[in-house]
């Protein structure tokens, strides 16, 4: 378990609590239950809510601890804006690594898929949630294995990475080559996850 404070935001929703999920075993039943949970009405729908309150991040096409935690920022802080453009702060978080403004391809893209076997799961709320409790959570809904957050370099599809952010031809990165291309796309792509808010 991990987490990033932040201190300026009003207490509901100054801390952000995360892990690294690797070979997960109910991807396909766990967005069977988001998809769910939605349409669910009166007090089971919002029990049910409760239990997959989440951001279910494909870690795939997270290239660094950064570049989550300007998008858990971000999403943070259209929430206190009253500025969201998904409903809630969880999927607002997969908006804004989304480098258009499509919610749909945002979702879609950076969403679980059926087939997902590594995920971030994300839980913003209160500081006064202890990381056990937040854990326990996670593990009642995600069946597979929390491992330390450094091994997301062992995850991260840099092709697709590029691909999705159009930087096949992109200067700055085309004549680079392993880790330097590696430092050089987690900076575009951190920034543009930091100006989207500007660039709207």
């Amino acid at each position: 378990m991990d987490g990033f404070l932040f201190p300026h935001f009003p207490a509901p929703k100054s801390l952000a609590q995360f892990a690294l999920f690797r070979k997960v075993e109910n991807a396909a039943q766990l967005r069977k239950r988001i998809i769910g949970a939605a349409a669910l009405a009166g007090a089971k729908g919002e029990e049910e809510r409760d239990a997959v309150n989440f951001a279910f991040i494909d870690a795939k096409l997270i290239t660094s601890r950064l570049h989550l935690q300007t998008a858990i920022h971000q999403a943070i802080l259209a929430f206190t804006q009253d500025s969201l453009r998904t409903k809630y702060v969880h999927s607002e978080i997969l908006f804004y690594l989304n480098p258009t403004n499509n919610i749909t391809e945002a979702l879609r893209r950076y969403g679980i898929s059926d087939t997902s076997t590594d995920m971030i799961v994300v839980r913003v709320g209160d500081a006064s949630l202890p990381p056990s409790n937040a854990q326990e959570l996670m593990k009642d809904v995600v069946i597979g294995t929390i491992v330390p957050f450094s091994e997301l370099e062992q995850v991260t599809d840099w092709g697709a990475v590029k691909k999705y952010h159009k930087l096949n031809s992109e200067a700055a990165v085309r004549d680079l080559k392993g880790e330097e291309e590696r430092i050089a796309i987690d900076r575009i792509v951190t920034s543009t996850v930091a100006m989207k808010s500007v660039m709207q």
